[in-house]
């Protein structure tokens, strides 16, 4: 598929936007996690949802009350704990930012005055049981580090919601994603896709495509 020409610039909303259900999206933001960044917009879109992330926040409100008020806003939250491991760089130490945001999703769904569902992904079985024994009991959902296995893991975690999409159809956008990738990062003008007018244009692209294929 072709994706919708790019210049003028892409709509701030697309089609229902105002009606749909935000996910809050916990993830590492590096290079190395680009496919899985692009994957994850690609499958919730798909499923007729609104990704959020905090590079999407403008203003220079403290970042743990930003990362609060969007998580309270969203019905669900996805929590990637596939990169809590040791920093490349001196001094090594482990990344603790996703754990601690599936925390406060923890403490928000179980004390929170709006409904709240949360999710954990890895990338390799039993780890998470491990280096986080307090989630024993709870569904870890495994994508082998994949954005075809995450498909196949968001179409487990997501099966009771209304809008039941098949793989295919998550890889057709995002593969939409990627070809349209160099263009709006040219157009934004920003070194990486984690950056907030770059992931803006992406999830307005992923739920246009998204709409096409309904």
């Amino acid at each position: 598929m072709t994706p919708p020409e790019l210049e003028p610039p892409l709509r701030e909303t697309a089609p229902g936007d105002a009606d749909s259900p935000g996910v809050f999206l916990n993830l590492p933001y590096d290079d190395a996690f680009q496919d899985l960044y692009l994957a994850y917009i690609a499958g919730v879109c798909a499923f007729g949802l609104i990704p959020k992330a905090t590079l999407g926040i403008p203003g220079s409100e403290r970042r743990l009350e930003r990362i609060l008020s969007l998580m309270q806003s969203c019905r669900y939250s996805f929590h990637d704990l596939s990169r809590v491991q040791l920093a490349d760089n001196p001094p090594l130490t482990p990344r603790f930012n996703m754990p601690f945001e599936l925390g406060m999703a923890v403490g928000w769904a179980r004390w929170g005055t709006a409904p709240h569902t949360w999710f954990v992904f890895e990338s390799q079985k039993w780890r998470t049981l491990k280096s986080l024994s307090d989630l024993g009991g709870t569904d870890v959902y495994i994508h082998d580090g994949t954005p075809r296995g995450l498909f196949r893991e968001l179409s487990n975690a997501l099966v009771r919601t209304g809008r039941q999409i098949t793989v295919q159809k998550m890889e057709t956008i995002y593969m939409v994603l990627q070809q349209a990738l160099p263009a709006i990062l040219h157009r934004a003008g920003a070194p990486s896709p984690f950056a907030a007018r770059v992931f803006a244009d992406l999830v307005v692209l992923a739920r246009l495509v998204s709409d096409d294929l309904l």
